[in-house]
């Protein structure tokens, strides 16, 4: 626990920062957590015991328990007992440090195939397991330190222009080139910076030092657009250098941008398309929004572990608590800054954070009690008409602001931009008019855009200063860093974000993850209870009525939740 008003509190955040998880960010406590993960990723980064022991020593208002220095140094000494190495011929090997962790390994049932023959510490690893016995080992307890080396990939000459094409003058922000700096240091890694603090334009100064043809992968292909966009408006490479691979286009250049969805869509049984993947020479893969990657490119990522892997995200949190698949595959945690400190430097715009609880209807309530799915109890709160009236006097309050309104559900986004009178960017909106509506948009006229789940990822709206979310998929923290970070871009009006929940539901109870990850964050989170005029019920029940719930295969259906998950 971190006390901010110490005098050395900004030292002690800083050295903290390095090798602990910051938990929660209120006013005057701060709470980190040290864990083997994050101890994992410090020495990844070249930290030692003496330094994390040396700075917990120097700022401890307590002398530190014996038992934490020891939790310490035991996984942190863990780090580095197994080295993965090529020899003089080409071949891997893995190297123990002792006789005890080499009989530890060689006795483990998991790593049946991964390993071959041992030779006193040393074992033989065949080339093709080389991802996959990273993170067998992982996951039981041995972090491996990756010494074998990256495949160059075909040379490909560019650089920054300044001006940009589009008459800008332009020069890398200190932190980026640090964050570079900090990943090209160890070959492969993850970069943690908040949206809009210009995560591409790190991957553009790693792509200007190493000058190897890359490969990169996003999350949908209007974020393909706007890499391409990136690239030719601030580097020297052109049009003929640059290749979109998606349903519309397969083209492979120098530079070749493609999206997960693409490379995981199946045909005949497997991946037919993570074929590129070894038709490029590719010496980087660049991972944007890595904590996304779906499991099937989890399993593909084992097979690249030869060449540079770049990881690029705000958050490393992943709901499926594979944040040590990431770390195995991809790399440790190179760089990493707080969002408020990012904030409080002008690099991205501040933020007020406001959860608006409204009362549902009667009907809905006596529904959402008997729902015998907790899915579908938590979608009537959701769907709660009262959101509506909400949102109108929401937007009339902000009319003169820049406003998007993101849901999580098809039918409830079309009924926001029928009220507003507003366009409307789902998953079945086509490229082309996606791309025609943001830039709408990006001119003003069109003041206020609706959109679906689409909007969670890589749109380039920086105008937008106010972003009201309707609903969204259970507590998941990764959905609101995503949803935050479209309003963050520094700009001369305040940055509003509004959550509309219905009072006393599931859905209060699932918003306290989200209240929780912008509490991490240093964001001060409002709560305001509003209270629609007399009658609100007959005044939402004269909206457009709902749609019967949709059956289980629609894209827009929540999973069953296991009670396991529900919070407390």
């Amino acid at each position: 626990m971190l006390e901010i008003h110490a005098a050395e509190a900004e030292l002690a955040r800083d050295a903290l920062a390095r090798f602990a998880e910051l938990v929660k960010s209120p006013e005057h406590v701060h709470t980190y957590r040290i864990t083997s993960l994050s101890l994992w990723n410090a020495a990844g980064a070249g930290l030692g015991e003496n330094e994390i022991l040396g700075a917990l020593t120097r700022f401890a208002k307590y002398d530190l328990p014996g038992n934490v220095m020891s939790e310490i140094r035991e996984a942190i000494s863990r780090f580095g007992r197994l080295v993965l190495t090529k020899d003089t011929t080409g071949d891997l090997r893995l190297l123990a440090a002792d006789d005890s962790a080499a009989r530890e390994i060689a006795a483990s049932r998991r790593l049946t195939g991964m390993i071959g023959a041992r030779d006193g510490l040393t074992f033989t690893v065949p080339a093709q397991a080389r991802g996959a016995l990273k993170q067998a080992l992982v996951h039981s307890g041995w972090p491996v330190r990756d010494d074998a080396g990256f495949a160059e990939g075909l040379a490909l000459d560019m650089d920054f222009r300044s001006p940009t094409l589009s008459g800008r003058p332009f020069q890398a922000r200190p932190y980026q080139e640090d964050a570079a700096r900090s990943f090209l240091a160890g070959g492969h890694g993850v970069i943690v910076l908040p949206c809009g603090a210009g995560k591409t334009v790190v991957a553009m100064v790693a792509m200007s030092k190493l000058k190897t043809r890359t490969l990169i992968l996003c999350t949908s292909t209007s974020s393909v657009h706007q890499w391409r966009r990136e690239l030719l408006d601030k580097t020297t490479l052109t049009e003929a250098d640059i290749g979109e691979y998606t349903a519309a286009r397969k083209d492979i250049r120098p530079v070749t941008i493609t999206t997960y969805a693409m490379l995981v869509r199946k045909a005949s049984g497997g991946f037919p398309h993570m074929a590129i993947v070894d038709r490029g020479d590719w010496g980087l893969i660049v991972y944007d929004e890595v904590h996304l990657l779906p499991a099937p490119l989890l399993r593909m990522t084992a097979d690249l572990q030869a060449r540079r892997r770049l990881g690029l995200t705000a958050t490393l949190i992943r709901e499926d608590g594979k944040e040590g698949d990431v770390f195995s595959l991809i790399g440790p945690k190179r760089y990493d800054v707080p969002w408020r400190e990012m904030e409080a430097a002008g690099w991205v715009a501040r933020a007020r954070c406001i959860e608006v609880r409204l009362p549902m209807a009667t009907e809905l309530r006596v529904a959402a009690a008997v729902a015998e799915r907790s899915a579908v109890a938590y979608r009537l709160a959701a769907e709660n008409p009262a959101k509506l009236l909400a949102l109108r006097h929401l937007v009339e309050l902000h009319a003169k602001d820049r406003i998007l309104v993101v849901g999580q559900f098809r039918n409830q986004v079309q009924r926001a931009a029928a009220l507003l009178g507003a366009p409307l960017v789902t998953g079945e909106t086509s490229d082309l008019e996606r791309e025609r509506l943001y830039s709408a948009f990006r001119a003003g006229a069109h003041p206020v855009l609706v959109a679906s789940k689409v909007a969670n990822f890589s749109i380039d709206l920086p105008d937008a200063n106010v972003l009201i979310q309707l609903s969204g998929a259970y507590g998941s923290r990764q959905e609101e860093a995503q949803r935050l970070g479209r309003i963050l871009r520094p700009k001369e009006r305040p940055a509003t974000f509004y959550t509309l929940v219905s009072r006393e539901s599931d859905e209060q109870r699932f918003a306290f993850n989200r209240q929780l990850f912008l509490a991490e964050q240093g964001y001060h989170y409002g709560i305001e209870d509003w209270e629609p005029a007399v009658g609100f019920e007959s005044d939402a029940l004269a909206l457009p009525a709902l749609e019967a719930l949709p059956e289980s295969d629609d894209p827009d259906e929540l999973p069953e939740l296991p009670e396991s998950r529900l919070p407390n």
